[in-house]
């Protein structure tokens, strides 16, 4: 890889043109990205019959992107601040792309694990946007815009099922992907048309050791809590697994912390504002994916359970929907609660929020509208907790490194959404009942794991009461450009 500029960061003061299409462009970017997560969905339990594969085997097309998102996300951080946020956002885009059409044209296995790893290079995209924000526009609007393009995760994870369900139903398979590709060049075509180059980068060779470092432990790590179910939590292969999770990435670190420009700087990492906003994005990660594993399963069971509910695919979608309209709605007020009180009292109040909508719903299940309520109510929490944690990323790290530090924030929420689905996992195969000749997870293994979610948003709570103080009820548009301010000292030097 060849070096980038050195000490190429500048902080101009002119506006940049068109900032006013930048918003919603990322926006409708981050929607796009998100959407692909929820795509296959619909079509899981008949994969392996469209593939002409075995059940497990078929599971890699979700696998697949789960480690290509987890592997891409802070490279193409590094690389967006090293060489162009708006270059690096495009060619996530353009992977989208290229994987919806080998996903679209596939009917074997091997060309769509292909795709569905290309779509998850594509995972970036909205650390990438935020961090161009960063860039592009004045002080004031950058907290609702921030909290706008982080809505746009729950937006398009919450419409995308409706949305592929509908597909699925009407259509051939293959035209999930292609409407996939479809929206992607969409958003690409708007994303060189209206968004501006950020002139802010950082200098220097890029980190392929530490690169692939990183690769190999979080494949480790994420292989081994997404396949410990199917291949047993205390198997030889989990085990193994585990372990070199964590021999690899403590080299991994020891290396980092050794090299000039590392893909990761750990200094930064540990800074206690982003150590402590990393660690409760964990769980706030593993709280939001808490009620996706529920809500759809307990909408779809068959009212003869006794607490199932008997509804269509599409209408467990529908009934989702609303919550991610609800982020969206609320991320000016996500805004203004930071504006005057500061991301960290914004975080922890938008956890609060995602802990009594979970308490609701535990007590509060044998009701469509319960779940619509519920799921609304843990929706805004989501919405402000995920306003919050760029903002809060952002006043700790110069802007040079901004790229790289959302993207790893993103991964920290990731790797709790994947500990959710691992958790969820055994509880749910644990308490069982009996259906006829099947077992199916009772109501009390459903409750279980909504106390969970609601246990986790009450732990990020907590983690997030150790957040330093920002400086101010301002504190978080002055910290942003208190951190531009010491990334441009290396341009003085």
């Amino acid at each position: 890889m060849s070096d980038a500029p050195e000490n190429s960061v500048t902080t101009g003061t002119a506006a940049p043109p068109r900032t006013g299409a930048v918003v919603p462009v990322l926006a409708l970017s981050g929607i796009v990205v998100s959407l692909m997560q929820t795509l296959v969905i619909p079509i899981v339990g008949q994969l392996p019959q469209y593939l002409n594969a075995s059940a497990s085997d078929a599971a890699w097309a979700v696998t697949a992107t789960l480690l290509a998102a987890a592997v891409a996300t802070p490279v193409m951080g590094r690389l967006g601040d090293m060489y162009g946020k708006r270059r690096m956002l495009l060619l996530s885009m353009a992977m989208l792309v290229v994987g919806s059409v080998v996903a679209g044209l596939s009917d074997t296995l091997v060309p769509m694990i292909v795709g569905r790893a290309l779509q998850g290079l594509s995972s970036g995209v909205i650390p990438l946007g935020i961090s161009i924000l960063r860039d592009e526009l004045p002080a004031e609007r950058l907290g609702s815009a921030t909290a706008m393009i982080s809505a746009s995760l729950g937006v398009g994870g919450a419409l995308g099922l409706p949305l592929a369900a509908l597909i699925a139903d009407n259509f051939d398979w293959h035209a999930l992907f292609w409407t996939s590709a479809a929206l992607g060049v969409v958003a690409l075509v708007l994303v060189l048309a209206l968004v501006p180059e950020s002139k802010v980068r950082t200098g220097g060779r890029f980190d392929l050791v530490g690169a692939v470092g990183m690769a190999a432990g979080l494949i480790c790590l994420l292989l081994a809590i997404s396949k410990g179910g199917d291949w047993g939590w205390t198997s030889g292969t989990t085990l193994g697994l585990f372990a070199a999770s964590v021999v690899v990435l403590l080299a991994w670190g020891f290396f980092e912390l050794r090299t000039d420009r590392p893909l990761v700087d750990l200094r930064t990492t540990a800074r206690p504002q982003v150590l402590i906003t990393n660690l409760a994005s964990v769980a706030i990660g593993f709280a939001m994916f808490s009620m996706s594993l529920v809500i759809p399963q307990v909408l779809q069971l068959p009212e003869q359970t006794g607490y199932g509910l008997g509804q269509s695919l599409l209408s467990a979608g529908l009934v989702m929907a609303p919550s991610g309209l609800v982020m969206m709605a609320l991320a000016p007020v996500s805004a203004l609660v930071t504006r005057a009180r500061g991301p960290k009292v914004t975080l922890m109040i938008g956890a609060l929020i995602v802990a009594a909508g979970y308490g609701l719903n535990v007590a509060m299940m044998s009701e469509v509208w319960h779940f619509v309520l519920a799921s609304c109510v843990i929706g805004a929490g989501i919405g402000f907790c995920y306003g919050a944690m760029p903002t809060l990323i952002m006043g700790a790290v110069p802007a040079s490194e901004t790229g790289a530090a959302n993207s790893l924030n993103t991964l920290m929420r990731s790797i709790g959404t994947s500990v959710a689905s691992a958790v969820a996992g055994v509880v749910l195969a644990q308490m069982t009942t009996r259906f006829g000749p099947y077992a199916l997870p009772s109501e009390d293994a459903f409750r279980t794991v909504l106390a969970l979610g609601a246990g986790a948003a009450l732990l990020g709570f907590v983690v997030a009461a150790f957040i330093p103080k920002q400086r101010g009820a301002a504190g978080a548009e002055s910290a942003v450009t208190a951190g531009a301010a010491e990334a441009a000292e290396p341009a003085k030097a």
